[in-house]
């Protein structure tokens, strides 16, 4: 072990430090693999639907076939793909990749001017959009590069009676499908009909080929598309299912898969990852009907959950939840934001399993850090750097900094991005001469390789002259009775320079102000205390479900309490 990587001697037993980069060529090579072994397997499940393995490699093809054969599209065109979690999507996915072609992955929440923008960012050709959202694109598509819409319903894929009816309730009764007009489109189950005349001719995909334009920091600014390559992403299903494999089964397990596949986190970890494993990906549309997704959880015996911290804390506190059967959960995986010590504590006590806490970023595909899946509690760490990943924290002047001290987190590895599409600039802004990732998140390292988040780099407060970090105030804030959710920013004060305050969704109604500073000060030190508290109803979120503390910054009422 050299000294640089003291994670090694905190390895669980049995998982390699390097992997094997050369062992599948792309992800169109995996996804082979995985229906050669699994061929009659379950896949994915949704609305009750199931497709096996040999089933998606049919569609797949079949969509493909049609990319290629009716649409003429060459090696590296994009195609956008703009819907929730459903059927539709793995299909479009491996059938883009089969096609030699890189998927756009679009959230469908996205405003006309968010589209517009990822699509002529992406010079995408095809995009296909279920038809809740054709409404957004039919504003924006004669401004983009755009050559062919395919539009699909959420029942489409579901077999008479169950899709017609669904697709009927969601337009009729709930009202969540505004008409819309997108002339010379074409609807979805028949672009699989047209692509049945076409065999899929062999197509040489490259390892360093892009697979995916993955957009990300469109809260902080211009959504910048990273571009993975199929190396990128083969190495961290290589990485994370080295890791998972220790806890996880080949042709054995069902994954809850309620974060949305367009996300990066889902994507890798759960369509990815459980593809190449052999397992179920059990699709939740509309997990924020929290009531919905909880009486869906009752028909499944899952088996691993991921998630984001505000999404455990929503099911926790769902009345229902308590009374699931967890006897064969084995894995829940938390990331994309900090795990709250409250919301960790609390999941073990209700369902038996511990809430193990991952670290990754769009630009890492996305897997860096991981805890050790037999982690008995919650340790407040994102764990140990994966297989073939070095991760380090460094001064602004370049230094790496030893165990204990905070700086910024860097990581390098084969998972790490290509750079930002066609920004050469902001790619050499966050991946120095040496190959090191700065990822604009603030951490140290302990003795025996652990790393923790302290906070992002530009949510820092700066009080006095003293750093304050919004995760410390929230993790405090979380568990306090009488408190849903919190969040913290900064905002401007006459003596400190910078003052904390906070939002906060009670659960309890006749929670005070005064209640939560009286709390902040016997369990904070007097600096990190919070000046200002607001209670809110709600805190804005990204469609993934990480508070947006931007938002807050800009919406805050100066003279709260």
């Amino acid at each position: 072990m050299s000294e640089d990587r003291p994670w090694f001697k905190s390895y669980p037993a049995g998982i390699p430090h390097e992997i094997d980069l050369d062992e599948y060529r792309s992800i169109v090579s995996v996804l082979d693999a995985a229906i050669g072994k699994f061929r009659d397997r379950p896949a994915f499940s949704n609305f009750g639907k199931t497709f096996s393995y040999a089933e998606i490699d049919e569609l797949s093809r079949q969509f493909a076939g049609y990319l290629l054969g009716e649409l003429k599209l060459k090696k590296g065109d994009r195609v956008a793909i703009m819907m929730p979690n459903c059927l539709q999507y793995p299909i479009a996915l491996f059938g883009t990749l089969r096609a030699g072609l890189t998927v756009v992955n679009v959230n469908p929440m996205y405003t006309p001017r968010e589209l517009k923008h990822q699509l002529v960012d992406s010079g995408a050709s095809v995009l296909l959009v279920v038809d809740n959202f054709g409404h957004t694109v039919q504003q924006v598509a004669h401004e983009t590069p755009l050559k062919q819409v395919i539009t699909t319903g959420l029942g489409d894929l579901l077999g008479f009676p169950k899709g017609p009816l669904i697709n009927f309730v969601l337009k009729y009764v709930k009202k969540m499908v505004p008409d819309y007009a997108l002339p010379g489109a074409i609807r979805f189950n028949d672009v699989l009909k047209l692509g049945k005349a076409y065999a899929l001719p062999k197509i040489d995909i490259e390892p360093d080929d892009i697979a995916f334009l993955q957009y990300t920091g469109g809260t902080t600014g211009v959504a910048k598309g990273a571009m993975l390559t199929h190396r990128n992403l083969v190495a961290n299903m290589q990485q994370a299912s080295a890791w998972l494999g220790t806890v996880l089964q080949p042709g054995q397990e069902t994954i809850i898969t309620a974060l949305p596949l367009y996300h990066i986190f889902a994507l890798t970890a759960n369509g990815l990852v459980l593809m190449k494993i052999g397992g179920l990906n059990h699709l939740i549309t509309n997990p924020r009907d929290m009531p919905g997704f909880v009486k869906e959880l009752q028909k499944v015996r899952f088996t691993a959950i991921t998630g984001v911290n505000t999404l455990f804390n929503g099911l926790l506190n769902t009345p229902g939840f308590d009374q699931l059967d967890f006897s064969s959960l084995k894995l829940t995986l938390g990331g994309g934001m900090a795990v709250q010590r409250a919301v960790a504590e609390k999941w073990k006590k209700v369902t038996g399993v511990t809430l193990v806490e991952a670290y990754g970023l769009t630009e890492t595909s996305p897997a860096a850090c991981i805890n050790p899946l037999d982690l008995k509690d919650y340790n407040a760490s994102i764990g140990l750097p994966i297989p073939s990943t070095d991760v380090c924290v460094k001064a602004d002047d370049g230094r790496r900094l030893p165990a204990g001290e905070v700086g910024e987190l860097c990581v390098k590895g084969p998972q790490v991005m290509k750079g930002y599409w066609q920004r050469p600039d902001e790619t050499a802004n966050v991946i120095d001469a040496d190959g090191w990732l700065h990822t604009g998140d603030m951490a140290k390292m302990d003795a025996n390789g652990f790393f923790y988040i302290v906070d992002r780099k530009k949510d820092m407060i700066l009080v006095s002259g003293f750093n304050v970090y919004p995760n410390e105030i929230e993790d405090v804030i979380a568990g306090m009775p009488g408190v849903l959710e919190v969040a913290a920013i900064d905002v401007p004060d006459e003596k400190s320079g910078e003052a904390v305050k906070v939002f906060i969704v009670r659960k309890d109604p006749a929670l005070t102000a005064e209640q939560v500073k009286e709390f902040c000060r016997e369990n904070l030190t007097g600096y990190k205390q919070p000046k200002h508290v607001e209670f809110r109803n709600e805190l804005p979120k990204t469609n993934v479900g990480k508070i947006l503390r931007k938002e807050l910054r800009e919406t805050a009422a100066p003279a709260a309490a």
